[in-house]
């Protein structure tokens, strides 16, 4: 039996860090930790599609599909679909882990807001 380990690698963001554990051609696995009070990017993808589930904590997630906007906010065992060009951001009301899973394309981020001043492509 051939067995491949994985650590993972983490990767320090200013609202907290992500643990990429899954990396391959088809998909990634991420584990987001979003510290209280921060938010991600107010952002849309051209081509990555993802699906998050709260692991813990309290998130509010500002969405936006077809000109609709809306918040809602996810408790720990809820999940979302963020389908291409769907427009969203998770903000942490308290301290929360974030399960996502997604196809491989990191660096499709179109950011719209980021309080932390990164633009498109700005991998912090």
């Amino acid at each position: 039996m051939n067995r491949q380990v994985y650590e993972g690698r983490i990767v320090n963001k200013p609202w907290g860090h992500e643990l990429i554990w899954a990396h391959t051609d088809r998909y990634v696995g991420k584990v987001l930790h979003i510290k209280k009070g921060e938010s991600l990017s107010y952002q849309y993808h051209r081509v990555k599609d993802e699906t998050i589930r709260l692991l813990s904590g309290s998130m509010d997630m500002d969405i936006e599909s077809n000109g609709a906007k809306s918040k809602i906010n996810l408790r720990p065992g809820e999940c979302l679909h963020i389908v291409p060009g769907m427009k969203h951001r998770m903000i942490a009301v308290e301290d929360c882990d974030v399960l996502e899973v997604s196809t491989p394309e990191l660096d499709d981020v179109v950011r719209l807001e980021d309080r932390y001043g990164r633009t498109e492509g700005d991998k912090r």
